[in-house]
C-alpha cells in the first residue's frame, strides 16, 4: 500500500508532466469496489486479489448484509477481505474521499450487487456511502460495472436494471462461459472477474479468449 501510494505521487510530480496527464495517470490507478449482501461475494474477493495483483490500488465499501453473505459463503470474515484493499470506509461514511468526484478513479465496480443496491444506484438515492461512490462515478461520466445476483428476474428488477443502463451503468453478470471447459469454480470466477476487468482495459491473464475454435481438453 505504502510503497503504491509512494510510486504514485512519484509520477504526479515528475518535471514536465502536464496536468491532464498527471489526472490520467493517477485515475488509471485507482478502481472502487463495493460488496453487498448478495450471494456471490467469492466475486468481489477475487476481483480484489486481482486488482492487487495488477497493481492497481483498491478503495473498498462492504455493505453490512455483505459482512454476512462472506461468513456465510466463504472461508474468509469481513476483516480479511477487507485487508485486500488498499483503503476501506465504513458505509455511513459518505465524506469518504470516493464520495467526491474530485477524486480520481477510473471508475467502480460492485460485484456482487444486490437488487436492492442496483435499484437505489438506477433511481439516484444516495442513502449510504456504497451508493454515493457509484452516483459520483457516474456523474463523473466514469465506468460503473454492476454482478447483479439474482434469479429469477421480475419486472422490477428488470426495469431497475434498465434505468440504470440508461443511466451510464454496465450491467453484468457473472454468467459462467462454458465454451471455456472450466474445471473448476475458481475457473468460471475468474473468468468472470476478467471479463469485467476488460471493460477498464485491464488484462488479468486469466481470461480464455475465444478464438474461433473449441477449446481442446
Amino acid at each position: 500500500m505504502t510503497r503504491r501510494k509512494k510510486q504514485s505521487t512519484k509520477a504526479s510530480t515528475a518535471l514536465g508532466e502536464s496536468n491532464e496527464s498527471v489526472n490520467r495517470t493517477d485515475s488509471r490507478q485507482r478502481i472502487i469496489v463495493g460488496i453487498t449482501g448478495a450471494s456471490g461475494s467469492i466475486y468481489g474477493i477475487c476481483l480484489l486479489e486481482t486488482l492487487r495483483a495488477l497493481g492497481i490500488e483498491t478503495h473498498l465499501v462492504l455493505t453490512r448484509a455483505a459482512e454476512m453473505t462472506i461468513a456465510y459463503e466463504t472461508g474468509h470474515s469481513a476483516k480479511s477481505v477487507r485487508a485486500l484493499a488498499d483503503e476501506t470506509y465504513p458505509l455511513g461514511d459518505v465524506g469518504a474521499a470516493i464520495a467526491s468526484g474530485s477524486f480520481h478513479t477510473l471508475g467502480m465496480i460492485v460485484a456482487p450487487c444486490s437488487m436492492k443496491t442496483l435499484s437505489e444506484i438506477a433511481y439516484s438515492l444516495s442513502g449510504n456511502l456504497l451508493t454515493r461512490a457509484a452516483d459520483v462515478v457516474l456523474k463523473e461520466r466514469r465506468r460503473l460495472v454492476l454482478m447483479p445476483r439474482e434469479s429469477p428476474l421480475h419486472l422490477g428488477h428488470i426495469r431497475a436494471m434498465a434505468a440504470a443502463t440508461e443511466i451510464g451503468a454496465i450491467i453484468a453478470p457473472p454468467m459462467p462461459a462454458f465454451y471455456t471447459k472450466p474445471k473448476s469454480l475458481d475457473d468460471m470466477v475468474q473468468q468472470s472477474v476478467g471479463r469485467v476487468l476488460d471493460l477498464f482495459g485491464l488484462d488479468t491473464g486469466k481470461v480464455h479468449r475465444w478464438s474461433g475454435k473449441p477449446e481442446r481438453d
